[in-house]
């Protein structure tokens, strides 16, 4: 009975069909979970918009990104094309600008290969799934480069300024093709100050460790203290502080500086601190969160590439068989 209940809802040897959903309704899923979450300081969640993106808009992305995710679980090659897609299905669907995008880089990799692993019968393992996402994305040609440039300006993301194929410069895509530079090289090349293209070259080692964190506490072996109903939302709130106090936000370091990015990732360490100290017990933090979810809030900081390893994470559990 017991391998009964945990092999319900995974993919069977059935058809590639039943593969593809599955891969693609854990990517949504994982989605829609990390932006339901509260509270998870400084982002958008069910209780806090932003001026012109909504909480509603990234329901509707999660939502309209299904068929690209279901398409790329049943291949292993161009990446950059699969983003560009959902980057402009996404935005066919909502008018609240950027909501994922981080993400998709996140999602597609790991997609393509938790479709290789099921296709070849083995398990879905945080340690297969980022091996086989990080060979992946290591076989990237300039093709899934210039997809991804495509992607920026539809997308609305907000990049750092580089010398190297700047954004800004009209010859950057003519630029990366004579050059024939790949995806992956271009995510080499950012690994020093983006968290999302550090994951491509560290073959997705924090969207693991937070895959671990939310499997150890939904499976039973965990040490969080929670109470009533809201097991699930706790532990990805818990997840979520742990990844910010460990990793300095890159999206926050864009978009004002390294000082501000250090103090929010100080800030998140300080909540855990006081959390191990009070015998793991969340109760004893929550007003501690509100009120740095309120503080970013009126700051207009939002630790956005730390959500989309969220989104990893949450992604690999899935995959995994991690439900609540």
């Amino acid at each position: 009975m017991k391998k009964e209940q945990e092999m319900k809802g995974k993919p069977g040897k059935a058809s590639a069909y039943h593969t593809a959903s599955y891969v693609a309704r854990c990517a949504q899923l994982a989605m829609l979970l990390e932006v339901s979450a509260h509270p998870k300081p400084g982002n958008i969640d069910r209780d806090h918009d932003y001026e012109n993106t909504t909480f509603e808009h990234f329901l509707t992305s999660s939502v309209a990104v299904y068929p690209i995710l279901e398409k790329a679980a049943g291949k292993e090659h161009e990446i950059g094309k699969y983003v560009h897609e959902a980057v402009l299905e996404s935005i066919a669907w909502q008018k609240g600008g950027n909501t994922h995008f981080g993400a998709f880089l996140l999602l597609f990799p790991l997609a393509m290969a938790a479709g290789r692993l099921i296709r070849n019968s083995r398990e879905l393992t945080p340690e297969n799934l980022t091996e086989e996402a990080f060979n992946i994305v290591k076989e990237t040609d300039v093709g899934d480069a210039v997809q991804i440039y495509l992607s920026f300006g539809p997308a609305g993301v907000k990049v750092r300024e580089v010398n190297e194929f700047d954004l800004s410069d009209a010859k950057a895509i003519a630029d990366i093709e004579n050059k024939r530079t790949t995806l992956y090289q271009l995510m080499q090349m950012s690994s020093s100050y983006d968290l999302i293209a550090k994951e491509w070259t560290s073959g997705f080692t924090r969207c693991a460790q937070c895959a671990r964190i939310l499997t150890r506490e939904m499976g039973g072996h965990g040490t969080l203290v929670h109470a009533g109903n809201s097991r699930i939302n706790h532990i990805i709130v818990y997840a979520f502080l742990k990844m910010l106090a460990t990793d300095m936000d890159t999206f926050i370091e864009t978009k004002f500086d390294r000082q501000t990015a250090e103090e929010v990732s100080a800030k998140a360490r300080r909540i855990n601190y006081k959390l191990e100290y009070s015998g793991n017990n969340m109760e004893n933090i929550l007003p501690d969160v509100y009120n740095f979810d309120e503080e970013l809030l009126a700051r207009g900081i939002n630790p956005g590439s730390t959500a989309d390893i969220m989104i990893g994470g949450l992604f690999i559990s899935l995959l995994g068989g991690m439900r609540f």
